[in-house]
C-alpha cells in the first residue's frame, strides 16, 4: 500500500515512517514548513521548525522513502495564527492545534496523499482508528497519557477513513523510543515539543499583540455584582476559571475570587467565587459529528478541556440552531473557545467549541 506519512521530524512520526516501512508499504514522507526559513531555523522545542524539518529528511534518508517539504507558513498564518489572535480578542481561549489539524494537516495533507496516490496518510497522533459495524471509528489511544482524542475531534468522517495511527495501541513513550531505537532513527533520543509551535517560550500575548493589539489594552477587572476591584493588562492574558494573575482582585475580603468571564466589548474581566462560575448547561458550536446526530437527549461523557478527565452528561443536538446543549452531571466550569469533545467510552462520537453564555442565548456579545 502506498501511505503519505506526515513527519513533523519528532520522534512519534519517525517511527510509524519506520514501522510502516518495515512492513513492506510504500511510505512517502512530507513535512509542512510553517514559517519562513530564517525564523524556523531559529525555532527550538516547537513541531515544523527548520530544525524539524531537517530531521525529518535525515529520517527519510535513513529509510530510503521520498521526503517533500510543503510550504503552508500563508496558509497557517491566516487559518491559526490569525484565528488564534482573534480568539483572544473575543474574550476565548482557543485550542490552536485543533485548528491546524482541521485546516492545514489533515485537509491539505489528505490532498497531497490522494494527488500522489496514496491510499491512505498515516500520522504520529496517540489514538485509535478501530473499524466498527459503521466504518472507522475514533477511540482513545492505549497509553492515556499520551491520549490526542481530544485535539482530533474536528477530523471528518472521509479524513478518518482515509487515516492511519499506527501508534494508538502502544503502551507509552518508552516503547516508541525502543522502536526508534532498534530502527537505527537518529531522532530516537529528541525531546518532545512542549510549546503552542508558534509562541515563543510560552509568550503567547506577545503573538496576541503583534496580530490584535486590542486584545491586550488595559481594562477593568469587576466583580460579578458589579463592584470594579481593579485593571488588568488585556483580556487575553485570562481565560474562565484562572484564579493567578489578578493582583488585588484576588480575594474579596477573606474569599478567593476567579474569572468567571471576559466582556471583549468592555474590556472587562469578570470575577467572582469559585462556586458561581460552573455552568449546568454548556452550549457548543461548529460541532462535527463522527455518528449519526442523535434525534433526543443522549447519555455519554464529555471533555471540556484537554487535561481532565471525560465525566458524564446528556447531550442535545438543536439541528435547526446547529447547537448541542450539554448537561454535565455536575456542573462544570467552561471556558468559551475551548473544545467539548463527546465519548461514549474509548470512542469519540464528535465536538465542537464552546460557545460565550450570550452568544449561547443569542443575546450580543
Amino acid at each position: 500500500m502506498r501511505i503519505l506519512v506526515a513527519m513533523s521530524g519528532g520522534v512519534d512520526s519517525s517511527v510509524v515512517a519506520g514501522l510502516l516501512r518495515e512492513q513492506g508499504h510504500e511510505v512517502i514522507g512530507a513535512t509542512l514548513q510553517l514559517y519562513d526559513h530564517g525564523a524556523a531555523t531559529a525555532r527550538k522545542g516547537a513541531c515544523c521548525a527548520g530544525q524539524d524539518i531537517h530531521d525529518a529528511r535525515r529520517v527519510a534518508d535513513r529509510l530510503d522513502i521520498p521526503h517533500y517539504v510543503l510550504d503552508k507558513e500563508s496558509r497557517f498564518s491566516d487559518a491559526v495564527v490569525q484565528d488564534f489572535a482573534d480568539a483572544y480578542a473575543r474574550g476565548e481561549t482557543p485550542i490552536p492545534c485543533v485548528r491546524c489539524n482541521q485546516t492545514v494537516k489533515f485537509h491539505d495533507l489528505v490532498g497531497m496523499a490522494r494527488d500522489l496516490g496514496a491510499e491512505a496518510m498515516a500520522t504520529g497522533h496517540y489514538v485509535r482508528r478501530v473499524e466498527g459495524p459503521q466504518g472507522a471509528e475514533l477511540h482513545r489511544a492505549a497509553d492515556p497519557q499520551r491520549d490526542q482524542s481530544y485535539f482530533l475531534f474536528a477530523t471528518t468522517a472521509a479524513q478518518l477513513a482515509f487515516s492511519r495511527f499506527p501508534l494508538g495501541d502502544y503502551p507509552d513513550k518508552a516503547a516508541v523510543r525502543a522502536v526508534a531505537a532498534r530502527l537505527g532513527l537518529p531522532v530516537a533520543e529528541k525531546p518532545d515539543s512542549q510549546d503552542i509551535c508558534f509562541v515563543p517560550q510560552g509568550r503567547y500575548h506577545e503573538v496576541v499583540a503583534k496580530h490584535r493589539p486590542d486584545a491586550v489594552e488595559p481594562g477593568e477587572i469587576v466583580h460579578l455584582d458589579g463592584r470594579v476591584l481593579g485593571r488588568h493588562q488585556g483580556i487575553a492574558r485570562y481565560t474562565v476559571g484562572q484564579g493567578r494573575g489578578l493582583g488585588q482582585a484576588s480575594r474579596d475580603g477573606e474569599e478567593p475570587l476567579y474569572v468567571a468571564g471576559v466582556d471583549a466589548g468592555t474590556r472587562r474581566v469578570l470575577v467572582g467565587p469559585r462556586r458561581a462560575l460552573p455552568q449546568a448547561v454548556v452550549t457548543v458550536g461548529e460541532v462535527n459529528w463522527l455518528i449519526a446526530p442523535p434525534g433526543g437527549p443522549l447519555r455519554c461523557q464529555v471533555k471540556l478541556r484537554a487535561r481532565e478527565e471525560p465525566r458524564p452528561a446528556t447531550i442535545a443536538w438543536d439541528a435547526a440552531a446547529g447547537l448541542l446543549r450539554v448537561t454535565p452531571e455536575e456542573p462544570a466550569i467552561a471556558a468559551p473557545g475551548q473544545a467539548c469533545v463527546l465519548y461514549d467510552g474509548e470512542r469519540v462520537l464528535g465536538g465542537g467549541f464552546i460557545l460565550r453564555r450570550a452568544e449561547a442565548t443569542g443575546a450580543a456579545a
